[in-house]
Protein backbone atom coordinates (compact mmCIF):
# COMPACT_ATOMS: atom_id res chain seq x y z
CA UNK A 1 0.00 0.00 0.00
CA UNK A 2 1.44 3.32 -1.05
CA UNK A 3 1.79 5.97 1.59
CA UNK A 4 1.61 3.54 4.51
CA UNK A 5 3.79 5.81 6.65
CA UNK A 6 1.37 8.76 6.29
CA UNK A 7 -1.74 9.21 8.37
CA UNK A 8 -5.00 10.87 7.30
CA UNK A 9 -3.63 14.36 8.04
CA UNK A 10 -0.41 13.71 6.19
CA UNK A 11 1.63 13.04 9.35
CA UNK A 12 3.41 9.80 10.17
CA UNK A 13 1.25 6.95 11.38
CA UNK A 14 1.51 6.02 15.04
CA UNK A 15 3.15 2.74 15.97
CA UNK A 16 -0.19 1.23 16.95
CA UNK A 17 -1.66 2.21 13.58
CA UNK A 18 1.24 0.61 11.74
CA UNK A 19 0.88 -2.58 13.76
CA UNK A 20 -2.86 -2.63 13.08
CA UNK A 21 -2.20 -2.08 9.39
CA UNK A 22 0.24 -5.01 9.40
CA UNK A 23 -2.36 -7.25 11.03
CA UNK A 24 -4.87 -6.11 8.41
CA UNK A 25 -2.54 -7.25 5.65
CA UNK A 26 -0.51 -4.17 4.72
CA UNK A 27 2.80 -5.57 3.36
CA UNK A 28 4.80 -2.42 4.14
CA UNK A 29 3.62 -1.54 7.63
CA UNK A 30 5.83 -3.85 9.68
CA UNK A 31 8.95 -2.86 7.77
CA UNK A 32 8.26 0.80 8.52
CA UNK A 33 7.61 0.00 12.17
CA UNK A 34 10.84 -1.97 12.47
CA UNK A 35 12.80 0.79 10.75
CA UNK A 36 11.70 3.25 13.42
CA UNK A 37 13.00 1.14 16.30
CA UNK A 38 15.81 -0.80 14.63
CA UNK A 39 18.72 1.06 16.21
CA UNK A 40 17.51 0.75 19.79
CA UNK A 41 16.48 -2.88 19.36
CA UNK A 42 19.89 -3.69 17.91
CA UNK A 43 21.70 -1.87 20.70
CA UNK A 44 19.74 -3.75 23.35
CA UNK A 45 20.34 -7.10 21.66
CA UNK A 46 24.05 -6.42 21.21
CA UNK A 47 24.66 -5.26 24.75
CA UNK A 48 22.56 -8.06 26.24
CA UNK A 49 24.26 -10.88 24.35
CA UNK A 50 27.71 -9.26 24.08
CA UNK A 51 28.25 -10.85 20.68
CA UNK A 52 27.31 -9.37 17.27
CA UNK A 53 26.40 -12.72 15.72
CA UNK A 54 24.27 -13.79 18.68
CA UNK A 55 22.67 -10.33 18.75
CA UNK A 56 21.81 -10.51 15.04
CA UNK A 57 20.28 -13.95 15.45
CA UNK A 58 18.34 -12.91 18.55
CA UNK A 59 17.07 -9.76 16.83
CA UNK A 60 15.95 -11.82 13.85
CA UNK A 61 14.24 -14.37 16.11
CA UNK A 62 12.47 -11.58 17.96
CA UNK A 63 11.28 -9.77 14.85
CA UNK A 64 10.04 -12.95 13.21
CA UNK A 65 8.10 -13.66 16.40
CA UNK A 66 6.70 -10.12 16.48
CA UNK A 67 5.78 -10.31 12.79
CA UNK A 68 3.87 -13.55 13.29
CA UNK A 69 2.31 -12.67 16.65
CA UNK A 70 1.31 -9.09 15.92
CA UNK A 71 -2.35 -9.97 16.40
CA UNK A 72 -1.56 -10.89 20.02
CA UNK A 73 -0.66 -7.28 20.90
CA UNK A 74 -3.20 -6.29 23.55
CA UNK A 75 -2.45 -2.59 23.65
CA UNK A 76 -1.71 -2.50 27.38
CA UNK A 77 1.79 -1.13 26.72
CA UNK A 78 3.50 0.93 24.05
CA UNK A 79 4.36 -0.87 20.83
CA UNK A 80 8.05 -0.13 21.39
CA UNK A 81 7.84 -1.75 24.84
CA UNK A 82 6.21 -4.81 23.29
CA UNK A 83 8.95 -5.03 20.65
CA UNK A 84 11.73 -4.65 23.22
CA UNK A 85 10.14 -7.34 25.40
CA UNK A 86 10.12 -9.82 22.52
CA UNK A 87 13.72 -9.06 21.52
CA UNK A 88 15.05 -9.20 25.09
CA UNK A 89 13.29 -12.52 25.64
CA UNK A 90 14.82 -13.83 22.42
CA UNK A 91 18.27 -12.77 23.67
CA UNK A 92 17.78 -14.45 27.03
CA UNK A 93 16.46 -17.61 25.39
CA UNK A 94 19.52 -17.87 23.14
CA UNK A 95 21.88 -17.18 26.04
CA UNK A 96 20.25 -19.87 28.16
CA UNK A 97 20.51 -22.37 25.32
CA UNK A 98 24.09 -21.57 24.49
CA UNK A 99 25.21 -21.21 28.11
CA UNK A 100 28.26 -19.43 26.78
CA UNK A 101 29.27 -15.96 27.86
CA UNK A 102 30.80 -14.20 24.87
CA UNK A 103 33.71 -11.82 25.41
CA UNK A 104 33.88 -10.04 22.07
CA UNK A 105 34.09 -6.23 22.32
CA UNK A 106 30.97 -4.14 21.94
CA UNK A 107 31.15 -2.11 18.73
CA UNK A 108 30.22 1.20 20.29
CA UNK A 109 32.45 3.62 22.18
CA UNK A 110 33.07 3.30 25.89
CA UNK A 111 34.49 6.75 26.46
CA UNK A 112 31.34 8.41 27.74
CA UNK A 113 29.80 7.34 31.04
CA UNK A 114 26.10 6.53 31.16
CA UNK A 115 24.74 5.15 34.38
CA UNK A 116 28.33 5.02 35.57
CA UNK A 117 29.47 2.09 33.42
CA UNK A 118 31.41 3.88 30.69
CA UNK A 119 28.98 3.10 27.84
CA UNK A 120 26.93 5.62 25.88
CA UNK A 121 23.19 5.67 26.43
CA UNK A 122 22.32 7.48 23.18
CA UNK A 123 20.59 5.44 20.49
CA UNK A 124 20.95 7.73 17.51
CA UNK A 125 23.22 6.88 14.60
CA UNK A 126 25.99 9.21 15.73
CA UNK A 127 26.34 7.38 19.04
CA UNK A 128 27.53 4.23 17.26
CA UNK A 129 30.42 5.91 15.49
CA UNK A 130 33.95 5.74 16.82
CA UNK A 131 35.27 9.04 18.14
CA UNK A 132 37.88 10.76 16.06
CA UNK A 133 41.35 10.15 17.45
CA UNK A 134 44.55 11.59 16.09
CA UNK A 135 46.71 9.46 18.36
CA UNK A 136 46.71 5.70 17.66
CA UNK A 137 47.19 5.17 21.38
CA UNK A 138 43.73 6.66 21.94
CA UNK A 139 42.21 4.10 19.59
CA UNK A 140 43.98 1.27 21.36
CA UNK A 141 42.78 2.56 24.73
CA UNK A 142 39.20 2.86 23.49
CA UNK A 143 39.31 -0.70 22.18
CA UNK A 144 40.65 -1.94 25.50
CA UNK A 145 37.87 -0.12 27.31
CA UNK A 146 35.21 -1.66 25.09
CA UNK A 147 36.67 -5.10 25.65
CA UNK A 148 36.76 -4.52 29.41
CA UNK A 149 33.11 -3.46 29.49
CA UNK A 150 32.10 -6.42 27.30
CA UNK A 151 33.94 -8.92 29.49
CA UNK A 152 32.46 -7.42 32.64
CA UNK A 153 28.92 -7.52 31.26
CA UNK A 154 29.41 -11.09 30.06
CA UNK A 155 30.38 -12.18 33.56
CA UNK A 156 27.12 -11.26 35.30
CA UNK A 157 23.84 -13.22 35.17
CA UNK A 158 21.75 -12.65 32.07
CA UNK A 159 18.75 -11.20 33.95
CA UNK A 160 20.94 -8.64 35.74
CA UNK A 161 22.66 -7.76 32.48
CA UNK A 162 19.35 -7.19 30.71
CA UNK A 163 18.15 -4.88 33.48
CA UNK A 164 21.39 -2.87 33.43
CA UNK A 165 21.37 -2.59 29.65
CA UNK A 166 17.85 -1.17 29.66
CA UNK A 167 18.20 1.19 32.65
CA UNK A 168 21.85 2.27 32.71
CA UNK A 169 22.76 2.05 29.03
CA UNK A 170 19.57 2.61 27.06
CA UNK A 171 18.03 5.14 29.42
CA UNK A 172 14.79 3.30 30.14
CA UNK A 173 13.00 4.22 33.34
CA UNK A 174 12.67 1.49 35.96
CA UNK A 175 8.97 1.21 35.12
CA UNK A 176 9.66 0.90 31.40
CA UNK A 177 12.32 -1.73 32.04
CA UNK A 178 9.87 -3.63 34.25
CA UNK A 179 7.32 -3.57 31.42
CA UNK A 180 9.91 -4.89 28.97
CA UNK A 181 11.17 -7.61 31.31
CA UNK A 182 7.73 -8.55 32.58
CA UNK A 183 8.59 -8.22 36.27
CA UNK A 184 7.88 -5.80 39.17
CA UNK A 185 9.82 -2.57 39.47
CA UNK A 186 11.34 -3.83 42.71
CA UNK A 187 12.84 -6.76 40.84
CA UNK A 188 14.38 -4.42 38.27
CA UNK A 189 15.89 -2.26 41.02
CA UNK A 190 17.26 -5.34 42.76
CA UNK A 191 18.77 -6.77 39.58
CA UNK A 192 20.38 -3.44 38.75
CA UNK A 193 21.79 -3.12 42.26
CA UNK A 194 23.20 -6.63 42.19
CA UNK A 195 24.60 -6.14 38.71
CA UNK A 196 26.28 -2.86 39.65
CA UNK A 197 27.77 -4.47 42.72
CA UNK A 198 29.25 -7.24 40.54
CA UNK A 199 30.50 -4.83 37.89
CA UNK A 200 32.07 -2.29 40.26
CA UNK A 201 35.25 -4.27 41.07
CA UNK A 202 35.57 -5.43 37.45
CA UNK A 203 35.39 -1.90 36.08
CA UNK A 204 37.21 -0.15 38.93
CA UNK A 205 40.38 0.45 36.91
CA UNK A 206 38.44 1.67 33.86
CA UNK A 207 36.28 4.02 35.90
CA UNK A 208 39.29 5.34 37.77
CA UNK A 209 41.12 6.08 34.53
CA UNK A 210 38.05 7.86 33.13
CA UNK A 211 37.51 9.81 36.32
CA UNK A 212 34.03 8.35 36.65
CA UNK A 213 32.26 6.52 39.38
CA UNK A 214 29.57 3.86 39.12
CA UNK A 215 26.01 4.68 40.00
CA UNK A 216 25.96 4.23 43.75
CA UNK A 217 23.38 1.77 45.07
CA UNK A 218 21.31 3.01 47.96
CA UNK A 219 22.09 2.03 51.52
CA UNK A 220 21.04 -1.52 52.18
CA UNK A 221 21.29 -2.57 48.54
CA UNK A 222 24.08 -4.90 47.41
CA UNK A 223 27.19 -2.82 46.97
CA UNK A 224 25.66 0.11 48.83
CA UNK A 225 27.09 1.88 51.84
CA UNK A 226 27.17 0.04 55.12
CA UNK A 227 24.56 0.71 57.75
CA UNK A 228 25.21 3.83 59.80
CA UNK A 229 27.27 2.93 62.91
CA UNK A 230 25.36 2.98 66.16
CA UNK A 231 26.48 5.18 69.06
CA UNK A 232 29.00 3.80 71.51
CA UNK A 233 27.51 1.67 74.19
CA UNK A 234 24.75 0.37 71.96
CA UNK A 235 24.89 -3.31 71.28
CA UNK A 236 22.85 -5.60 69.14
CA UNK A 237 20.67 -4.56 66.23
CA UNK A 238 23.44 -4.08 63.67
CA UNK A 239 23.59 -7.70 62.63
CA UNK A 240 19.84 -7.95 62.76
CA UNK A 241 19.47 -4.81 60.64
CA UNK A 242 21.92 -6.13 58.07
CA UNK A 243 20.08 -9.42 57.95
CA UNK A 244 16.79 -7.58 57.51
CA UNK A 245 18.16 -5.52 54.63
CA UNK A 246 19.51 -8.61 52.89
CA UNK A 247 16.24 -10.47 53.37
CA UNK A 248 14.20 -7.54 52.09
CA UNK A 249 16.36 -7.05 48.99
CA UNK A 250 16.23 -10.74 48.19
CA UNK A 251 12.47 -10.72 48.53
CA UNK A 252 12.27 -7.80 46.11
CA UNK A 253 14.29 -9.77 43.56
CA UNK A 254 12.16 -12.87 43.77
CA UNK A 255 8.69 -11.61 44.49
CA UNK A 256 6.15 -11.59 41.75
CA UNK A 257 8.28 -11.63 38.61
CA UNK A 258 9.93 -13.98 36.21
CA UNK A 259 13.62 -13.70 36.63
Amino acid sequence: MAGTDAGPGGGALEDRELLAAHVAGDPEAFGILFGRHRDRLWAVALRTTGDPEEAADALQDGLVSAFRRADSFRGDAAVTTWLHRIVVNACLDRMRRQKVRATRPLPDPADQAAGGWGVEAHDDAASHQHPAASDPADLVLAEEQRATVARALASIPAEQRAALVLVDMQGFSVQEAADVLGCPTGTVKSRCARGRARLAPLLAALLGAAGGTPTAPAAGEPGGPAARPRPRGTTGGTAAGTAGETTGETAGDTGGGTR
